[in-house]
Protein backbone atom coordinates (compact mmCIF):
# COMPACT_ATOMS: atom_id res chain seq x y z
CA UNK A 1 0.00 0.00 0.00
CA UNK A 2 1.09 3.59 -0.84
CA UNK A 3 1.33 6.24 2.11
CA UNK A 4 2.54 9.21 2.71
CA UNK A 5 5.23 10.14 5.28
CA UNK A 6 6.25 13.46 6.74
CA UNK A 7 10.07 12.47 7.69
CA UNK A 8 12.81 14.75 9.09
CA UNK A 9 15.43 15.49 6.40
CA UNK A 10 18.17 14.81 8.35
CA UNK A 11 16.64 11.46 9.80
CA UNK A 12 15.38 10.81 6.19
CA UNK A 13 19.06 10.97 4.15
CA UNK A 14 20.46 8.81 7.52
CA UNK A 15 17.91 5.89 6.32
CA UNK A 16 18.84 6.42 2.62
CA UNK A 17 22.27 5.78 3.30
CA UNK A 18 21.81 2.84 5.49
CA UNK A 19 19.52 0.99 2.98
CA UNK A 20 22.36 1.55 0.31
CA UNK A 21 25.02 0.03 2.28
CA UNK A 22 22.55 -2.82 3.14
CA UNK A 23 21.43 -3.21 -0.19
CA UNK A 24 18.14 -2.41 -0.09
CA UNK A 25 15.23 -0.60 -0.60
CA UNK A 26 14.11 2.92 1.61
CA UNK A 27 10.79 0.90 2.30
CA UNK A 28 12.08 -2.16 2.90
CA UNK A 29 14.61 -0.58 5.89
CA UNK A 30 11.07 1.46 6.88
CA UNK A 31 9.39 -2.04 7.19
CA UNK A 32 11.61 -3.35 9.25
CA UNK A 33 12.51 -0.60 11.38
CA UNK A 34 8.25 -0.78 12.11
CA UNK A 35 7.99 -4.45 12.58
CA UNK A 36 11.01 -4.59 15.43
CA UNK A 37 9.05 -1.55 17.42
CA UNK A 38 5.64 -3.43 16.82
CA UNK A 39 7.13 -6.63 18.02
CA UNK A 40 9.03 -4.85 21.45
CA UNK A 41 5.89 -3.45 22.24
CA UNK A 42 3.80 -6.74 21.74
CA UNK A 43 6.70 -8.66 23.86
CA UNK A 44 6.16 -5.85 26.61
CA UNK A 45 2.31 -6.36 26.69
CA UNK A 46 3.00 -10.33 26.99
CA UNK A 47 5.60 -9.98 29.79
CA UNK A 48 3.16 -7.87 31.65
CA UNK A 49 0.33 -10.30 31.69
CA UNK A 50 2.98 -13.28 33.45
CA UNK A 51 1.21 -14.20 36.63
CA UNK A 52 4.21 -14.31 39.87
CA UNK A 53 3.28 -16.90 42.37
CA UNK A 54 1.07 -16.29 45.51
CA UNK A 55 2.71 -17.98 48.81
CA UNK A 56 -0.37 -18.76 51.17
CA UNK A 57 1.18 -20.64 54.09
CA UNK A 58 0.28 -20.25 57.67
CA UNK A 59 3.17 -20.34 58.99
CA UNK A 60 5.26 -16.90 58.75
CA UNK A 61 8.89 -16.37 59.50
CA UNK A 62 10.96 -18.62 62.07
CA UNK A 63 11.23 -18.21 65.48
CA UNK A 64 13.46 -15.09 66.75
CA UNK A 65 12.97 -13.25 62.76
CA UNK A 66 10.88 -9.99 62.62
CA UNK A 67 11.59 -9.54 58.97
CA UNK A 68 13.48 -5.87 59.94
CA UNK A 69 16.82 -7.17 59.90
CA UNK A 70 18.33 -8.24 56.81
CA UNK A 71 21.28 -9.58 57.87
CA UNK A 72 19.39 -11.92 60.38
CA UNK A 73 17.16 -13.42 57.26
CA UNK A 74 20.03 -13.29 55.04
CA UNK A 75 21.64 -15.78 57.70
CA UNK A 76 18.47 -17.85 58.48
CA UNK A 77 18.42 -18.52 54.52
CA UNK A 78 21.62 -19.86 54.44
CA UNK A 79 23.29 -16.97 52.52
CA UNK A 80 27.34 -16.98 53.15
CA UNK A 81 28.10 -13.75 51.94
CA UNK A 82 26.20 -12.42 54.92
Amino acid sequence: MKTTLNLNDALLAQAKVLAAQRGTSLTRLIEEGLQLRLNAAAGRRKAAAVKLPVFYGRSGLAAGLTGLDNKALREAAGDDDA
